[in-house]
């Protein structure tokens, strides 16, 4: 997609995964925290609220099913390590 040339559904995996890590990284927090997590969701949200605007201004059809697709690939891996890194795999003895 655009100059990246990668799929629309990727570029949600790496948002998400970059929001997380960035995030956590920015704020001092461990990747198992929730706060981290609610960054990815806040920037899910966001973008899907700027598509659903973008939708109404070029008078195209709402995406529903879409949007959810893109909010679940965008907070799918960020919340697998979220809840990885509360087990005991994750964690120095």
């Amino acid at each position: 997609m655009g100059a990246t040339g990668l799929s629309k559904d990727a570029l949600h995996v790496y948002v998400g995964m970059g929001v997380l890590l960035g995030a956590a990284w920015l704020g001092r927090w461990r990747v198992g925290d929730w706060r981290p997590l609610l960054a990815v969701l806040l920037v899910a949200l966001a973008g899907e609220l700027w598509d659903l605007i973008d939708n109404i201004r070029t008078n195209a059809p709402m995406q529903w099913r879409g949007h959810g697709k893109d909010i679940l690939n965008t907070l799918f891996w960020p919340t697998v390590l979220t809840l990885l890194a509360q087990t005991r795999l994750f964690r120095r003895s």
